[in-house]
């Protein structure tokens, strides 16, 4: 007598599987892996930054997904949220990037920016010279290379 193995259906309790492909900015070609329809954009991210990593692939990217963005590469500019599902928009291919660095401009006001400050409203005021002359004068140091 036989025992036939009955195969259970998994797809059927999680949802479709697509398969999809991510490029990421700066490395040589897409990274291709199969996902549920329902997995959220940040399972997503990281599954792909594993795989990335496993690879061996450059840049570097790190492991924080807080400094990483998603986009659908056929549904527009904005970037996929890491708490919706993947197959929200209906794509396959994704852009995978890194977050532009924010940069802190910290204005100081030192006696030297004070004095060419001060200098830049003279000249202006007296209408002499005009704005190259200004920029000559202040920046007459030299720069000596090595």
């Amino acid at each position: 007598m036989m025992i036939q193995k009955t195969k259970k259906n998994s797809n059927s309790s999680k949802g479709n599987r697509l398969l999809i492909s991510i490029n990421v900015l700066g490395s040589a070609g897409p990274l291709r892996f199969l996902v549920n329809e329902e997995e959220l954009v940040a399972a997503v991210i990281e599954t792909a930054l594993r795989n990335y990593a496993r690879e061996g692939r450059l840049p570097i990217l790190g492991s924080d997904l807080n400094n990483l963005l998603l986009y659908s590469a056929n549904a527009g500019t904005d970037a996929l949220s890491p708490w919706e599902t993947i197959g929200s928009r209906g794509g396959r291919n994704f852009v995978l990037c890194k977050k532009a660095p924010i940069a802190a401009v910290n204005v100081v006001a030192t006696p030297k920016t004070v004095k060419l400050t001060n200098e830049f409203l003279r000249i202006n005021k007296k209408g002499s010279g005009s704005w190259k002359s200004w920029i000559n004068k202040s920046l007459s140091f030299k720069i000596s290379s090595h």
